[in-house]
């Protein structure tokens, strides 16, 4: 796990919905870790030490409200809880209990990821800013900056370069880039090439090339050649 990268832990019972979670908040440079139920849940939070909870109301064994009081024995992580009940009683009883935000099924994920980082700079836990040379990527403001002046990207850009540079440093493959900017399982290496190739062109732009493909194994984003 790289440093300083938050933990974020899931507690969510719907298959579907606990995956595109995980998706979703490693595109956004998150490290996770994901349950299905607070069976674990004591155990997970000594072991994995979130940064940030984000738990279903509505499972299976101990509801959320429960794990909440849980999680506020244990430890000062954000929680995030999530619920398909739009009432106004069950959004009050868990901020009453402790939680930092609330969202209602069904949500888009980037809203999720938005109030994620939101919580994570009103508990002081927000990520630092990602210098490589001249590049600084702001990963919560959504903001690249090169040689002082932004980068333009689109969405899917961004999110390819916030995944680099979390692994600044480190060569990443294919196949690690199109699972956590897209979700995708089969391997699409021109689809990762094509976007690798536009974002270069967009960084080099405004200065020397950071983005380094290594033959046979992948890209990295470094200051100097690899």
């Amino acid at each position: 796990m790289v440093q300083g990268e938050p933990r974020i832990l899931v507690v969510e019972d719907a298959d579907a919905i606990r995956l595109s979670l995980e998706v979703a908040l490693r595109a956004a440079g998150f490290a996770v870790r994901a349950l299905p139920d607070g069976e674990q849940l004591e155990a997970e939070l000594a072991r994995f030490r979130p940064d940030l909870v984000v738990l279903d109301v509505l499972l299976p064994g101990r509801d959320g409200f429960a794990l909440l009081r849980v999680v506020r024995r244990h430890c000062a992580a954000g929680v995030v809880m999530l619920t398909a009940r739009d009432g106004v009683e069950d959004r009050l009883r868990g901020l009453g209990e402790g939680a930092d935000d609330y969202l209602v099924k069904p949500f888009v994920l980037a809203e999720l990821v938005a109030r994620v980082n939101a919580v994570l700079r009103r508990t002081g836990r927000a990520r630092p800013a990602v210098e490589v040379g001249d590049l600084v990527v702001d990963l919560d403001a959504g903001l690249a900056l090169c040689g002082g002046e932004q980068v333009e990207l689109t969405a899917t850009e961004w999110k390819l370069l916030a995944y680099l540079a979390v692994h600044r440093d480190r060569v990443v493959g294919k196949a690690q880039i199109l699972s956590a900017v897209w979700g995708y399982d089969e391997y699409s290496a021109n689809l990762v090439e094509v976007n690798v190739s536009t974002l270069r062109r967009k960084l080099e732009a405004h200065g020397p090339r950071l983005l380094h493909t290594v033959r046979g194994q992948g890209y990295v984003l470094r200051g100097d050649r690899p």
